[in-house]
């Protein structure tokens, strides 16, 4: 070593040391690294498996499909010594999507598609020169087909001139974990604002009808076309009943190398998805929601603290009952939030039946099936 710092970490003559490359370092942080929130599929704060649309279970992954006979079936899918590839390299969950029985065919407009959207400002400060051809980021996953198939993927940006970046995963070998790596340079046309909307999303194609695939150049930034997202693809997944997919070990990162997974703590990650999505713990079957007072005989503001700041102005969902105690008593109906973005308070309004200025608080009634859930995703 010639100086306090350098770029290269030379082997030691008896071959013990570690040599990084000058396309890892300083090209690719140590920590930090991999802009995908829930790569490895440890968070599903709204369940284990769902059958809907949107965002069911993994946490900032979602499904989209349309024309199906049946709904597919998304879950967290628990891995286990036999998933060979993932498994060894530390991955303990998968996004596991079930193809329902699609009987009635393949229609132009059927999809079924798997996506992660990041916000504009994560990728803008990402250290990614994205506007220039020699500055590349490198995007990795693990994924596994019962069905033997060649799949596609593709990368769409959000703002300015729509681009699309098509990949293939190259042809699975049936109920095989494949790890995938594509290089993605930049481009004069990219544009990722400097805000919370969404910038970049990644897709994951099961399957796609015809009215949205055509002639696409893989491996390569074009301008977005919605009639042809990815080149036309084989049926076969899509028409096998119940044929499944899954993945896990989802990671994107500067520079031209694919890096080992960057595994983060169960309380980081959790913590990353709240930012989009939060559920209040309702095993306590009395779990204090906000504490407040009435300012009318019908109306109650309260406060509630979540964990950190949401990305937007989040949608309340509720189901169950919920009641006030302390110094106010009875049920609470029509609950809102406003006001989340400033802070990690929120304000919660609830209408009763009470008397003006008294205090107390809102709390789930006794009722472990109630749902309180705050969702800010893009």
């Amino acid at each position: 070593m010639t100086g306090l710092f350098t770029d290269t970490i030379a082997e030691s003559t008896s071959g013990s040391g570690i040599t990084f490359s000058n396309d890892i370092v300083p090209a690719t942080p140590l920590s930090h690294r991999n802009m995908i929130i829930n790569g490895a599929m440890k968070m599903a704060q709204r369940g284990t498996s769902a059958d809907g649309q949107g965002y069911g279970t993994v946490d900032r992954f979602k499904t989209d499909y349309n024309g199906v006979d049946e709904n597919p079936t998304q879950s967290q899918h628990a891995l286990t010594s036999s998933d060979t590839g993932p498994y060894e390299e530390g991955f303990r969950n998968s996004f596991h999507i079930t193809n329902g029985n699609q009987t009635g065919g393949v229609a132009t407009g059927d999809r079924i598609i798997i996506s992660h959207l990041i916000e504009a400002q994560d990728v803008a400060n990402f250290g990614w020169n994205y506007t220039s051809s020699s500055s590349y980021i490198t995007f990795s996953f693990w994924c596994k087909s019962s069905v033997a198939q060649n799949f596609y993927g593709r990368l769409q940006t959000s703002d300015g001139t729509a681009q699309n970046y098509a990949f293939e995963t190259g042809s699975l070998s049936a109920n095989t974990w494949t790890k995938i790596t594509k290089t993605i340079p930049g481009n004069s046309n990219l544009q990722f604002d400097n805000d919370n909307n969404a910038g970049l999303t990644i897709e994951f194609n099961l399957f796609r009808g015809t009215l949205t695939t055509g002639s696409v150049t893989l491996n390569t930034w074009g301008a977005y076309n919605s009639s042809a997202r990815v080149p036309d693809m084989t049926s076969t997944w899509y028409t096998t009943n119940d044929a499944t997919w899954e993945i896990t070990g989802v990671q994107l990162e500067r520079g031209q190398v694919a890096t080992p997974f960057e595994h983060r703590s169960y309380a980081d990650e959790l913590r990353r998805c709240q930012r989009y999505f939060y559920a209040v713990d309702n095993s306590d079957p009395y779990h204090m929601i906000a504490q407040g007072a009435s300012v009318s005989t019908t109306l109650f503001i309260g406060i509630m603290a979540v964990p950190v700041t949401f990305r937007g102005v989040p949608d309340l969902t509720t189901s169950g009952s919920y009641e006030f105690a302390g110094t106010i008593g009875g049920d609470a109906t029509s609950l809102v939030i406003t006001d989340p973005t400033t802070s990690n308070n929120i304000q919660v309004r609830a209408n009763g039946s009470f008397t003006s200025g008294q205090p107390g608080y809102l709390r789930n009634k006794n009722d472990t099936n109630a749902k309180f859930e705050l969702d800010a995703e893009l």
